[in-house]
């Protein structure tokens, strides 16, 4: 039984202020937006595409789709 889960990782683009998602698992998968609901959104809506036009990565009835985000938050160092 095939079975793989579609690894996604996004991480905040401070510039462009928006989560940028891409992917190993998935040819084709480039996705951002400007909140993690909103790009949680398009990414399940572009792996649905994707996994139709570059056939399924999985046999089963359901596809896990992980997404991996990492963001950094700075503070101001005190004692700086």
């Amino acid at each position: 039984m095939k079975s793989i889960p579609i690894l996604v990782r996004a991480a905040w683009d401070a510039e462009a202020s928006v989560w940028v998602a891409t992917s190993r698992d998935i040819d084709g998968l480039a996705v951002e937006a400007g909140s993690m609901e909103e790009l949680e959104t398009k990414v399940l809506a572009a792996v649905a595409d994707l996994v139709a036009l570059n056939g399924s990565p999985s046999d089963l009835p359901e596809i896990p789709v992980h997404i991996m985000a990492e963001h950094v938050a700075k503070i101001p160092n005190p004692f700086y």
